[in-house]
């Protein structure tokens, strides 16, 4: 599963270049999800404990996250990711135009990947789910103390921390509006 992964990866790097050669992204991280995790989610789905079941009835068994540094950034990845060979879009979700609730903005797509596999001395076929979900960084920085702090026990005046943690979201959403638009005085002049 992590040479998948970093083949993957290897590709969106590749092809996630603009029209000038810059990368699209500041950088790409990935996770593969820990046997613990997988062998929960497998078990409430009712599904038996295999490696096959984990890569198929599992939609982020393998996550990929891309960072970029403008929003502009983030659709332009998207785009890349669409047009990937051996990839379908299963589904996509933008929480950048379409915040959650608590304030939450990332780009998320599940990809239905393919690829062939060399196994005693034949090829097969296989197919497998990959969660992607693009940020800018300001958007990845805000989900990163959002997650520490959620899952930090005894908080007092929780109404209060989420209040708050939602007027920093939208603060960052205007920063992320700010600097696109810097950008793009920079490029037109």
């Amino acid at each position: 599963m992590e040479e998948i992964m970093k083949r993957m990866v290897r590709d969106i790097e590749s092809d996630c270049r603009d029209s000038a050669g810059d990368k699209l992204f500041e950088h790409i991280s990935c996770r593969i999800k820990s046997d613990a995790s997988t062998r929960e989610k497998l078990g409430r789905l009712g599904v038996m404990e295999d490696e096959q079941n984990a890569l198929n009835s599992i939609t982020d068994s393998i996550g990929i996250r891309i960072v970029c540094l403008f929003i502009d950034d983030v659709y332009e990845c998207v785009k890349v990711i669409r047009n990937l060979p051996g990839c379908s879009v299963v589904q996509e979700k933008n929480y950048i135009l379409n915040a959650k609730a608590n304030g939450y903005r990332s780009y998320h797509m599940i990809l239905d990947a393919e690829y062939d596999e060399h196994v005693n001395d034949s090829m097969l076929h296989q197919s497998y789910y990959v969660e992607v979900q693009l940020r800018t960084i300001a958007m990845d920085t805000w989900a990163a103390l959002e997650h520490e702090m959620k899952y930090k026990k005894d908080i007092k005046n929780p109404e209060l921390i989420a209040g708050e943690l939602k007027r920093c979201a939208n603060d960052l959403a205007a920063c992320d509006v700010s600097m696109q638009t810097i950008r793009q005085i920079i490029k037109g002049a």
